[in-house]
């Protein structure tokens, strides 16, 4: 049993030491959790911020001067009021994404109980600013006309007032979400591409026969793999969360990074696992990034990362919970989102790793055939 630890021990410091020297797989690690998390932060914003708009004023009366001064920052820019001929030239020169046009007696039909149009032109060319402002503007519009008949005689007051709380994300940031939810898919992806190279490496180098030659097991070579390519990305997620998400980008962290740390633990298990079967499977680098696009990206976007569980089909959902990577965006969400502790999140800690151990137990098998052909 000792033997066996010390083989795994020492076959795993030749691993780091041949991940010291290679540079360009350094760099990757590097970048996936320090520049790529940050930018992803930083540019895929999915919040209305500082939208140009106009207001072309035909009513001039007291509502429709409510309606554009109800527009303000950091959603809005301070609306400027044109012309409805400047309408169609200043859209068509980019100039504004929202122009609001308020017709001619647009009050006096309010008040009359009359529902006039409002005119709401959107530059649907920026996607997300309309999307989002579309839909701002039209509760923004709605809002001060409800206010302004209730101070009338025409509306009574209402008797119930809806007060909106959204929990562990006050404003929707989507800087917190992304940020967390890169450095989730980087660690699938570079604990399956540092395995399964780890294998090609040794196979192209010649240097996978002299380890079989060795009084090693399958078992022994496989683990060392394992512990060594998993303890580099372990710290690499622990320094970006430290590093870039709480310190460069500045956001909160609810739970407990120890707890969650655990979990990177028992699932790059899984992961490194996965990369030793498809190293195994493929003779070359190129065979392997093909295999593992076919891999990844559907267990990366259907685990819930990118899209809800709750948004896709019965079935589907169904069967992704046989995929470890579906359980470990869960508990990553509950940990460091909402400050789940381990009585909460034990059961998908438990659903890892015997999904885990399951896997790990098939590329061992797939890798014993393969050294048993080499020898």
């Amino acid at each position: 049993m000792m033997r066996s630890l010390s083989n795994i021990f020492w076959l795993g410091t030749k691993e780091l030491r041949s991940f010291l020297h290679d540079y360009v797989l350094i760099g990757l690690v590097i970048y996936a959790f320090s520049f790529a998390v940050i930018t992803s932060a930083q540019s895929n914003s999915q919040e209305l911020n500082n939208a140009s708009i106009a207001i072309a004023d035909e009513d001039h009366s007291q509502l429709s001067r409510r309606i554009a001064g109800a527009f303000l920052p950091p959603l809005f820019q301070t609306p400027q009021f044109i012309a409805v001929a400047d309408i169609v030239p200043l859209m068509n020169a980019g100039k504004y994404t929202f122009v609001i046009d308020i017709p001619p007696r647009f009050e006096q039909d309010v008040r009359g109980g009359r529902s006039p149009g409002l005119q709401i032109d959107v530059d649907a060319t920026a996607m997300i600013q309309a999307g989002l402002g579309s839909g701002d503007a039209q509760q923004i519009i709605t809002t001060e006309i409800a206010e302004f008949l209730a101070h009338t005689e025409q509306a009574p007051l209402s008797t119930v007032n809806l007060d909106v709380r959204i929990a562990f994300n006050p404003n929707v940031t989507t800087a917190w979400f992304t940020s967390v939810m890169g450095i989730i898919n980087n660690v699938t992806m570079l604990a399956i591409i540092m395995s399964g190279a780890a294998i090609i490496r040794e196979r192209e180098h010649g240097t996978m026969d002299h380890l079989l030659a060795m009084p090693l097991t399958p078992f022994e070579i496989a683990m060392s793999k394992v512990w060594a390519n998993g303890l580099v990305i372990t710290v690499a997620v622990g320094l970006s969360l430290y590093v870039a998400v709480r310190t460069i980008l500045g956001i909160p962290i609810a739970g407990s990074i120890p707890l969650f740390m655990v979990g990177v633990v028992i699932y790059l298990f899984f992961a490194t696992a996965v990369g030793i079967f498809l190293g195994t499977v493929t003779r070359s680098m190129p065979q392997l990034g093909l295999l593992f696009m076919l891999v990844f990206l559907p267990m990366n976007m259907l685990s819930g990362s990118n899209t809800p569980l709750e948004s896709m089909p019965v079935w589907l959902s169904t069967a992704m919970q046989a995929s470890p990577s579906t359980h470990f965006v869960s508990f990553a969400q509950s940990i460091l989102y909402r400050g789940a502790g381990i009585g909460i999140v034990w059961p998908q800690f438990l659903a890892v790793a015997l999904v885990g151990g399951l896997f790990f137990g098939l590329a061992l098998w797939r890798f014993r055939s393969v050294a048993a052909q080499t020898t």
